[in-house]
């Protein structure tokens, strides 16, 4: 059974968990207000692809591909990115809520990420050079042995990196911050001088 290709579609207001979609490749497509909530996207391939306010939360991703696709503010809680074909994995998040996603051992540089929440998010042994974390609540997250060299994390908050675990050669932070980076070796950092 061959699988579909999609080109140039727009999908709206679709109950995906309902109405499964059909495996196959999406090329500059579009889904607004989709919900595919604990379904299973194994297999797909999306190529130039928006979400826009879709809930993605809890599916599955073994093989997924995903080629430059936007993801504006979409529910993406618990996603094992680190589970996607990783040949030319590309993306961008605007206005996301991606709290215990996991993108472990992923190659994902330049990766944009503005205006997300990334709680608890597991970025261990991740690539995330030239990564740009824009206005991006990091509580929680986990950085081990993550390459951020050249990252701009100057607008996030919360974040917690070691220095000695992680490579941050020319990443940028900014410096009411700056504790994120000092956290363990446990001194006090006066914040109101």
């Amino acid at each position: 059974m061959k699988d579909t290709y999609i080109l140039d579609q727009n999908f709206e207001n679709t109950d995906f968990v309902q109405f499964p979609l059909e495996k196959g490749e999406y090329e500059n497509c579009t889904f607004k207000n989709c919900s595919f909530e604990y379904g299973n996207l194994s297999g797909f391939s999306f190529t130039d692809c928006e979400f826009i306010g879709c809930n993605l939360s809890m599916v599955k991703l073994t093989s997924t591909a995903f080629r430059n696709v936007f993801f504006k503010e979409c529910k993406m809680l618990g996603l094992q990115f680190s589970d996607c074909n990783g040949f030319g994995l590309s993306f961008k998040f605007d206005g996301c809520a991606l709290h215990n996603s996991i993108f472990y051992q992923t190659s994902i540089k330049k990766t944009v990420f503005k205006n997300s929440k990334l709680i608890e998010v597991d970025f261990t042994e991740c690539d995330l050079s030239n990564a740009v974390f824009g206005n991006c609540d990091l509580s929680g997250a986990v950085f081990d042995n993550s390459n951020l060299e050249k990252a701009d994390l100057r607008t996030s908050v919360n974040y917690s990196i070691d220095p000695a675990l992680n490579k941050l050669k020319k990443a940028r932070f900014s410096l009411s911050e700056i504790y994120g980076l000092l956290y363990k070796l446990d001194i006090e950092i006066d914040r109101n001088s």
